[in-house]
């Protein structure tokens, strides 16, 4: 977790050389200032606002999936390309590592706890859509790991959209994935979480 903080994390202290603080609107302690605040409060909004309808979409697929579509045939959108089949998967995103449902749950729990902490210190629109994403998909799959059988902690994950040639997933995975791969390009463009820019 202290890993995470360190690579995602913003610390508000000016560098040796005399540089100015992070914020534009900050005091010479780095403290935002009161036209800061606002902006970080909405920014916080944001992330909540998409992880709550990440975790909304996926709940609600995964409870008509159950409902209408498992012990059923699969259903053909494109044709064989892509189907929606109902299974569960005790591994990661993807089916991955069946035998670690408990280290994957643990995980979750991890990132959840380490995006709230960081929500403090957001400042940047892009990152909190990146956040919100990944809190949404951790959210949604850690929902299955609890209270679905075959036990707490231990609960398959539904999954059910299958493309040809790949393995299946849900919009948890697919929000996680799309917040990782968006976080990747904000920090090759050298967008720290703060709003503030840097070049290597």
């Amino acid at each position: 977790m202290a890993e995470a903080e360190r690579i995602i994390g913003t610390p508000d202290i000016p560098d040796a050389a005399g540089a100015e603080p992070e914020h534009p609107g900050s005091d010479d302690a780095g403290t935002p200032s009161p036209d800061e605040r606002p902006r970080g409060k909405r920014r916080i909004l944001v992330l909540f606002t998409v992880a709550a309808l990440a975790y909304a979409l996926d709940l609600v697929s995964k409870m008509i999936v159950v409902a209408k579509l498992e012990h059923h045939a699969p259903i053909e959108i494109i044709g064989d390309w892509l189907k929606f089949e109902a299974i569960r998967n005790a591994g990661a995103a993807f089916g991955m590592g069946e035998a670690f449902t408990v280290i994957f749950t643990v995980i979750a729990a991890s990132v959840i706890v380490v995006i709230a902490r960081l929500a403090r210190k957001l400042y940047s629109l892009p990152w909190a859509i990146a956040l919100g994403l990944l809190l949404g998909g951790a959210l949604g799959n850690l929902t299955d790991r609890i209270f679905r059988s075959p036990g707490v902690f231990e609960g398959a994950v539904v999954d059910f959209i299958a493309p040809k040639h790949f393995a299946v997933f849900n919009l948890a995975d697919s929000a996680i994935v799309c917040g990782g791969i968006l976080i990747v390009l904000l920090s090759f463009k050298g967008l720290d979480p703060d709003g503030t820019v840097h070049k290597d």
